[in-house]
């Protein structure tokens, strides 16, 4: 679920938030590191959609679509709603709003590295 990779991205302390970096990147992997993932983001973004609005809408095979849906539910980026003999399924925005605070809060710590350099021994 993605509560864990951004949940410590706000902490203060610095060691937590470098521990929750590779959390979030593996969240934002989760989220757009496959082109068709990608795409089934974009289309859920714009509505709710079934399995079969997928596949008509990307080309895709159904169950290459139920595989990336598999993984955007495990990651917490997706809920399903049965409806009839179909299911739906959504973006929790909440979802992507914590991946939100999480990339603002690396790149808040990348512009504070800017001016650190740590010396060679």
């Amino acid at each position: 679920m993605l509560m864990s990779p951004v949940a410590g991205a706000d902490e203060d302390a610095p060691g937590q938030a470098a521990d929750a970096q590779p959390d979030l990147a593996e969240a934002a992997v989760k989220l757009f590191g496959d082109p068709l993932r990608a795409e089934i983001v974009r289309l859920l973004a714009r509505e709710q959609m079934c399995t079969c609005h997928l596949v008509d809408d990307t080309g895709a095979r159904q169950s290459t679509i139920s595989h990336h849906l598999r993984v955007l539910r495990e990651a917490g980026f997706v809920a399903a709603e049965p409806r009839g003999r179909y299911t739906y399924y959504r973006l929790r925005p909440e979802a992507l709003s914590l991946l939100t605070v999480g990339i603002a809060n690396l790149t808040a710590q990348a512009h504070h590295a800017q001016a650190i350099r740590r010396p060679c021994a």
